[in-house]
């Protein structure tokens, strides 16, 4: 599997030069990828949170190999034509390392109501992010674009230049193996499972391969803090292993993961 480092930009770690210098640290030790959580408020009370983009950006200024990306970005706060913008440009910048997380979203945080955005259940969430996503795509690929939807429009726009890579990959954030989940995820470039067990993973898998016609370049990641071995993910069939930290993490902390200690 490969290894990447998944760091929550909050409090110590919201200083970009710290994660970027982490960055660069990583990519030396051997890491294969850098990863951040994508938020924009931590109340309760309020800690620092650094942009991620941004971040990332200084990420991609500092390195020259792991992939980097925000696991996840939720639609339900995002309008596609901005999150286009800022992963074709991100892609370009780093020379076609970007992987986008994508996901229904909270608002465990007040992320949409503490700004007066619609809070919506998670049917309609599922329902945004399914007409969301092929129009974010269409629009990393640099295509005319005429969409009038329920939640999108985007009147016979184009937005060049198109992201680097054709395509760029997306990884679909899932909670559970029902069908609809299961089947947004087959049209995409692999998971990131949230609170499933490398057996409900490998289930999930199953009707996945079922819906694409089979699991070829499908990623699929597994979280070191879940709690079960690497080898049984690994058999589960997961391709990323993420060592992940919890909010409050420092520099210190970060360091002591990269390198083993």
């Amino acid at each position: 599997m490969k290894r990447a480092l998944f760091l929550p930009p909050f409090d110590d770690l919201a200083d970009v030069r710290v994660l970027a210098g982490l960055a660069a640290e990583a990519e030396l030790a051997g890491w294969d990828g850098v990863f951040l959580w994508d938020h924009v408020l931590r109340p309760d009370p309020p800690r620092p949170v650094a942009d991620p983009w941004i971040a990332l950006a200084a990420l991609a200024m500092r390195t020259e190999r792991v992939r980097l990306g925000t696991m996840v970005t939720p639609l339900a706060r995002r309008r596609p034509q901005k999150l286009a913008r800022e992963v074709a440009t991100l892609d370009h910048l780093s020379g076609g390392r970007v992987t986008l997380g994508l996901g229904l979203g909270v608002d465990t945080g007040r992320e949409l109501s503490g700004f007066g955005e619609p809070v919506i259940g998670a049917a309609e969430r599922g329902d945004l992010l399914d007409e969301g996503l092929p129009l974010l795509r269409a629009m990393l690929r640099g295509e005319r674009i005429d969409h009038h939807g329920r939640f999108f429009t985007a009147d016979g726009v184009t937005l060049v230049p198109a992201a680097l890579q054709r395509p760029v990959p997306i990884w679909m954030a899932v909670r559970t193996s029902n069908r609809r989940p299961a089947r947004r995820a087959a049209t995409v470039d692999g998971i990131f499972p949230i609170e499933l067990s490398p057996t409900e993973v490998g289930e999930l898998l199953g009707v996945i391969a079922d819906e694409r016609g089979g699991l070829d370049r499908f990623d699929v990641v597994a979280l070191a803090s879940s709690g079960f071995p690497q080898a049984e993910w690994e058999a589960a069939g997961a391709t990323w292993w993420f060592a992940d930290l919890e909010p409050g993490a420092t520099a210190v902390d970060v360091r002591a993961l990269i390198h083993g200690s």
